[in-house]
């Protein structure tokens, strides 16, 4: 039988065909993983310096869904087309045995040349490769948004009938998790340092986090009485490790203001010393309530974002937290803030200067019953939970669902919790070990 006729024009111009779809699919596939994996901050930077193509990345990724869309359909309508070609061309020579022979080329030739190649070098160079193909894949995204707009709505509707709900602004979300990881995974490659990390997260945390989780409980208040004389207030002002006092009359429950020791200082030096000879009687006169400043009352809810920006816009550090009832709970400084993002800010005045957890020779941790759960995450690289509870000993409670005495051992979360001491109610003192 005569061959011949066989490879004629019409075969030439199918092969020919046949080598232009794979350059699209691999065209499409190339781009697909380069805007996918491009970082948006280098592409910003980019822009920044006038690189259009890179200007044109950022608008098309910020609809992932529609981008994505896009390059699946024409991609898939490129690779179905090549192969129907390649079937009809070994058919033609083949025969029948073609279909089987068109399949083995076809998958190995998308596979190398229009998958694995051009993904290998997009993810290797996304950026720059993202930036060149981008100008293209905007056009494609007008061309086919008609189809694609038509398939999002078909795919949700699916979606919506087995109950799962499609969030159309989740990549804004993604972000911070993608940072998070990063900074995750770049710690344990040994290329980020610990307290790089733990500053950015807890930089990135404060909007997630409230008051209440940080607050110095009203237990652990330093208060002055406004009814107490005025030598017993300077010796307690000036006893004190604090700037800022808040005030109280009959119940400390009660409070009517804030002073500042300098204010109180400059107010009894100006009594003593205008006296004339420097006596002390004058300071018998002093009212503590004339210096002092009027309290500033948050709910224990606000997010610690949004106190620190209210703090910034009062030009003020200091705020007594009422819960829902106006109950006083406890008070929160500028300072607690920078701390969850800088660490333990400590100086020569802090009472509890030293670090509130230890490591023993014997592998053992102790820990202050008061340390909060997530100080001590950062400060041992845990993952205790924090869901139910601030501190360490209020997790201790929770999973014991009781007070524990001196010496009694729980074993929970792949942790060995003792009970050093106790004071009262309140764990002090914990010994803790990873079992």
């Amino acid at each position: 039988m005569d061959t011949a006729p066989i490879f004629d024009t019409a075969f030439l111009l199918t092969a020919g065909g046949i080598l232009v779809l794979l350059l699209l699919s691999a065209f499409f596939s190339g781009s697909e993983t380069a805007l996918t994996a491009a970082s948006r901050g280098k592409l910003r930077s980019q822009a920044d310096k006038g690189s259009k193509g890179a200007d044109t990345a950022l608008k098309i990724t910020e609809d992932n869904e529609r981008l994505i869309g896009s390059v699946l359909l024409g991609n898939n309508m490129v690779n179905i087309l090549a192969a129907s070609l390649a079937t009809a061309l070994f058919t033609r020579a083949f025969g029948d045995s073609g279909v089987a022979l068109a399949t083995l080329v076809m998958t190995l030739l998308v596979l190398v040349f229009a998958e694995v190649l051009p993904k290998t070098y997009a993810i290797t160079n996304a950026e720059i490769a993202a930036a060149r193909v981008a100008p293209t894949i905007r056009v494609v995204i007008l061309v086919f948004s008609p189809v694609v707009a038509a398939v999002r709505a078909l795919v949700r509707g699916v979606l919506a009938v087995f109950g799962v709900k499609t969030d159309p602004d989740s990549h804004i979300l993604a972000v911070r998790e993608e940072i998070a990881g990063a900074l995750h995974l770049g710690h344990s490659e040994g290329l980020v340092q610990k307290e790089d990390r733990d500053r950015i997260l807890g930089a990135l945390d404060l909007s997630d986090r409230t008051i209440e989780e940080i607050m110095l409980h009203r237990s652990n208040i330093s208060m002055l009485n406004a009814n107490e004389d005025p030598e017993v207030l300077l010796s307690q002002c000036l006893e004190s490790p604090h700037t800022r006092l808040p005030i109280y009359r009959d119940d400390p429950e009660n409070i009517i203001g804030v002073v500042h020791a300098k204010d109180m200082l400059r107010a009894i030096d100006k009594l003593v010393r205008g006296s004339g000879g420097g006596s002390t009687e004058a300071l018998k006169t002093f009212k503590i309530t004339e210096v002092a400043m009027k309290p500033y009352f948050v709910p224990e809810t606000t997010t610690l974002d949004d106190q620190m920006r209210e703090f910034l816009r009062r030009h003020t550090h200091f705020a007594l937290v009422v819960d829902e009832y106006g109950a006083l709970q406890g008070l929160i400084t500028l300072e607690d803030i920078l701390e969850e993002i800088v660490g333990e800010i400590t100086d020569e005045f802090d009472i509890d200067a030293e670090h509130p957890v230890r490591r023993g020779e014997d592998g053992n941790y102790m820990v202050d019953g008061s340390m909060t759960i997530r100080d001590l995450n950062r400060a041992t690289d845990w993952n205790l939970p924090d869901e139910e509870a601030n501190t360490v000993a209020g997790l201790v409670i929770h999973e014991a669902q009781m007070i524990p005495s001196e010496g009694q051992v729980f074993s929970f979360h792949d942790f060995r919790f003792e009970v050093v001491s106790r004071k009262d109610n309140r764990i002090t003192r914990l010994k803790i070990r990873p079992l």
